[in-house]
């Protein structure tokens, strides 16, 4: 593991305009050619959280995924977000995963959040999805899946000696009325799997009225803030050292006394 730089990119997404929004995310994100590792975006960064942007998702092949990939070359690193996706007859909220070579994961959103209906409108994920970037395992996650431990937790595997992931990051679109939970279960998610965890959201109003604080942060395993954005626009880069979680992991060996089970 290498040191890990990390920008965290907290924008005033424009609702329902991918095309602004391109060209919005690519300004903000230019600056930072050969200065970082990973790009990270908040949720939906293309269209805004919407239950309508269903009616303008994208396929694979589509515009943003392409914009992804134009922007991981000229920057030199791995840049990350979630777009609305359409794959036939379904509709997910998608993490895409691209590298500066053109090459791509992605993970679709499990956690639907009904209180906005949107298991309503959109497909849900089945699977997690763990990459690697310079040596560090990263488990990237979305917005309300943050509310869930279980799917969250980060075993030990005895048998490679080594955990599932040392990185969890969540990308969002997390209101302000509900910012302390987001605060706290960043905090919490941290702690309990003996990982960084780092929370990418929005600011400004969208197009349903909704306000958004922002907030972004990164956490190192011990539950320390090792940044936190305020309400504007910002773009922030901080760089995560590795020896801070392995000596954390050496100290503080939790691990040991986890419960076993099964994830169905």
């Amino acid at each position: 593991m290498q040191p890990l730089r990390v920008s965290l990119v907290q924008g005033s997404t424009r609702w329902h305009d991918p095309d602004g929004n391109r060209d919005y995310y690519g300004g903000l994100i230019a600056p930072l050619a050969g200065q970082t590792d990973l790009v990270v975006l908040p949720e939906t960064f293309s269209s805004g959280f919407s239950n309508d942007a269903v009616h303008g998702a994208e396929d694979m092949c589509g515009a943003t995924v392409a914009w992804m990939a134009k922007m991981a070359h000229a920057l030199g690193a791995v840049v990350t977000g979630s777009i609305v996706v359409r794959e036939g007859d379904r509709v997910v909220n998608r993490l895409v995963w691209m590298r500066p070579d053109g090459s791509h994961d992605h993970y679709d959103k499990r956690h639907l959040f009904r209180m906005a209906r949107e298991h309503e409108r959109y497909a849900g994920g089945s699977r997690r999805l763990l990459v690697e970037l310079k040596g560090w395992r990263i488990l990237p996650q979305v917005c309300y899946d943050l509310r869930f431990p279980v799917w969250l937790r980060n075993r030990y595997d005895r048998e490679a000696q080594r955990f599932e992931y040392d990185l969890c990051l969540f990308v969002a679109n997390w209101p302000a009325p509900r910012r302390e939970p987001w605060r706290t279960l960043l905090r919490a998610r941290a702690i309990e799997n003996l990982s960084y965890c780092i929370g990418v959201n929005r600011v400004g109003t969208d197009g349903n009225g909704l306000e958004y604080a922002g907030d972004s942060a990164a956490i190192d395993p011990v539950g320390t803030v090792l940044t936190e954005l305020a309400w504007s626009e910002q773009v922030h880069t901080l760089a995560l050292d590795p020896q801070r979680l392995l000596d954390h992991r050496e100290r503080f060996p939790a691990w040991r006394d986890a419960d076993d089970f099964e994830l169905l």
